[in-house]
């Protein structure tokens, strides 16, 4: 099973992913992990990506290939994976269908701004890019516009299911799940 999890800030995509990846015993592939950890070990790709992700801003396409294109590797080889946090970008989903790892489904966490505000602000996990108000409200801002294209762009292709993320977090697995069911997707 391959799941791309789309959605604002503070939808949810953490929470459902790690669910997700349990009962479909994939590799949850979380890009901000991945980056977090790269600014964390002092790396060359952390002291390059740190900035944008302290800004709230999105790294570029091609600094985030260059971190999960051996984690989509390894996750084909693993059956699939449930992706958080990539794609980001019509671009970087363009590359992931020519790495022949298509979705199988791209499921939206749709949620209300006012909600994802309310939810980042009681977020206590020590991440820069939910330090401040004027950070959360420029990363809604760059979702809106770099990523809810990709809302079409998957839509398209007949492999977006949107569900309400507002819920409880059971309840929005269970909604998951019933979406992905009526695509004949096997989700047993």
């Amino acid at each position: 099973m391959r799941l791309v999890l789309l959605g604002a800030p503070g939808s949810g995509k953490g929470t459902q992913g790690r669910v997700l990846a349990e009962r479909f015993e994939v590799p949850l592939l979380s890009t901000g992990e991945m980056l977090r950890a790269q600014v964390a070990a002092g790396t060359e790709l952390g002291e390059k990506v740190g900035p944008a992700l302290d800004r709230g801003a999105l790294v570029p396409d091609d600094l985030v290939l260059s971190v999960v294109a051996d984690a989509l590797v390894k996750a084909e080889a693993a059956g699939g994976c449930v992706l958080d946090g990539f794609p980001r970008t019509v671009p970087q989903a363009q590359k992931l269908d020519r790495a022949e790892t298509r979705p199988d489904a791209v499921v939206h966490l749709g949620l209300d701004d006012g909600v994802a505000l309310q939810r980042l602000a009681r977020r206590d996990d020590g991440r820069a890019d939910d330090a401040s108000r004027a950070v959360i409200m420029h990363r809604l801002q760059v979702f809106h516009e770099q990523t809810s294209p990709l809302l079409e762009y998957y839509g398209k292709q007949g492999l977006l299911v949107t569900v309400d993320a507002s819920a409880e977090p059971e309840e929005v697995t269970e909604a998951i799940m019933a979406a992905l069911a009526e695509r004949d997707l096997p989700v047993s």
